[in-house]
């Protein structure tokens, strides 16, 4: 049963209460029709709440509550002073007013610091494993995540927020050629992890109205489901992780996996084009690691032995700096 037949059959049924309801003054048919009005006025308001979160609804509630009972203590404060019932009336509508409504603007801009509130806290059995992890929209256009899922290397809860799939959504609509097909490239690959991966997807529904950028509510975002970050996006990382926030970087991921590579070990390397400095060449291995040669610039286009002086490691990766054997 879908919303749109549930909702046709919450008109029909307003319409039989009216009918049933109306006033002896007004004929059936006029208390039909109300009836189904206010049904309508029901749905349109639903639909109007549809922006609303569960976590800011219990939030706001909690400040309702607090509010009332700040209130309900200041009017009694008040009542031993007061001895004018109506004064005291009086009173205690504006001071209930008051409290309520600061209870909830309260409660509703510190809402990711109550944890005690119910959407905060994540039942689940002992034996369930508490491991949280969000998808940013960087890793899912990089495509390395198809084999990581498919291989289990990533367990518990994977966690793809909705603002990510609407940025996907927008750069698959751009109008730039490159933008368009790296977005399309993104959601085709979501696709195959819910489809093929066998993990534990979820798409998460919150966002945070406070903000529009996207790596700003992934942060807040991780608060709240106390959640790892998956990326690969270097300032991502590191925001995050000024925020103690865990941080999953494939990119950190692929480096450390590449092998290890030691002075005056040998290897054979295909030049490629020319380095920076005078007289290098540059070649690559297999697996993407960039490879300088020393006095080899005249060499460029052949394969040859040399062997490694140094090693240097980057942000962007590993260097291999090496010479021809002679």
């Amino acid at each position: 049963m879908n919303l749109l037949l549930i909702r046709i059959l919450f008109i029909l049924s307003g319409m039989v209460i009216g009918y049933q309801t109306a006033d002896p003054e007004w004929s059936g048919f006029i208390g039909m029709i109300i009836g189904g009005l206010m049904a309508l006025m029901l749905i349109l308001l639903e639909a109007g709440l549809r922006k609303v979160s569960v976590s800011g609804l219990s939030s706001a509630v909690f400040g309702l509550i607090l509010g009332l009972i700040m209130a309900k203590l200041s009017g009694d404060a008040f009542s031993l002073f007061y001895t004018d019932p109506l004064m005291l009336s009086r009173v205690r509508v504006i001071l209930t007013l008051i409290f309520c409504y600061l209870g909830m603007v309260v409660a509703l801009r510190g809402k990711d610091e109550f944890n005690i509130i119910i959407p905060y806290v994540r039942l689940r059995r002992q034996d369930q494993s508490g491991d949280v992890v969000i998808f940013d929209t960087s890793v899912i256009i990089d495509g390395r995540i198809i084999d990581i899922c498919k291989t289990r290397f990533l367990g518990g809860k994977i966690v793809i927020p909705k603002f990510v799939l609407r940025e996907l959504q927008q750069i698959a609509d751009s109008t730039d050629p490159i933008k368009r097909q790296r977005g399309r490239r993104g959601l085709e690959i979501l696709n195959t992890i819910q489809k093929e991966s066998g993990m534990d997807i979820t798409i998460h529904e919150q966002d945070f109205a406070e903000t529009t950028e996207v790596d700003a509510k992934l942060v807040l975002l991780a608060k709240l489901l106390e959640a790892k970050i998956l990326t690969v996006d270097f300032n991502l990382n590191r925001v995050a992780s000024i925020q103690g926030i865990k941080v999953l970087n494939i990119n950190e991921l692929a480096n450390a996996l590449k092998p290890m590579v030691f002075p005056g070990e040998e290897m054979h390397i295909k030049l490629i084009k020319e380095g920076k400095e005078y007289n290098q060449a540059v070649g690559y291995l297999d697996d993407g690691t960039m490879v300088v040669v020393e006095e080899a610039r005249r060499l460029i286009g052949q394969d040859v032995k040399v062997v490694a002086t140094s090693v240097l490691q980057t942000q962007a990766g590993r260097m291999i700096f090496t010479k021809i054997t002679k």
